[in-house]
């Protein structure tokens, strides 16, 4: 890597802290106006809630991002940007030029993504009663797919959604969509 690429990225590198910076300095905390949320719909709470836990999870990721542009800042002061924190070898100028922030080759970069967990909410909830799930009581759980039940009463379905031969249902539109003459 040339001075003027080093020069290059520590500028981006710099820039960009400043920017993140002033972003948390300037984050608007999320303040509700509500003595009391007895009175409130659920769903006006759910929004509440999700536009704080947004704001939590931005402002987390931009700390995540400053913590890692001082790092690169340091190795550029330490001498050290540019090589591998791992194995020592040079990483590619294009590797940098697309992630400043990076610290190692991509041999040694963190790939450790979990594919195989699941959420934990999907423990306690599940769509079908078919399936119970582990961990539940079992006193709540009729063990019946109860929609196939209700549905029997009817449902919003039209007549094409319905068990049956098409021949039953031959004569459901006779005389609809007919012109009225009079």
């Amino acid at each position: 890597m040339t001075d003027q690429q080093m020069e290059q990225l520590k500028k981006q590198l710099t820039d960009q802290l400043a920017e993140l910076e002033e972003r948390v300095e300037h984050t608007e905390e999320f303040e509700t106006t509500e003595l009391s949320n007895y009175d409130n719909h659920p769903a006006d709470n759910a929004t509440d809630l999700f536009d704080q836990e947004r704001g939590m999870a931005l402002t987390q990721f931009k700390e995540e991002e400053i913590t890692d542009l001082k790092a690169a800042l340091a190795a550029i002061e330490d001498g050290t940007y540019g090589k591998c924190a791992e194995c020592g070898k040079e990483i590619p100028y294009e590797r940098m030029e697309a992630l400043p922030t990076a610290l190692t080759c991509i041999d040694h970069a963190e790939s450790d993504l979990d594919l195989e967990s699941r959420p934990v909410e999907e423990d306690v909830l599940e769509s079908s009663t078919g399936q119970p799930v582990e961990k539940e009581d079992s006193r709540i759980r009729d063990y019946n797919d109860s929609f196939e039940d209700v549905e029997g009463f009817g449902s919003s379905d039209g007549p094409q959604d319905q068990p049956g031969d098409d021949e039953q249902m031959g004569d459901f539109y006779d005389g609809e969509g007919e012109d009225e003459k009079g």
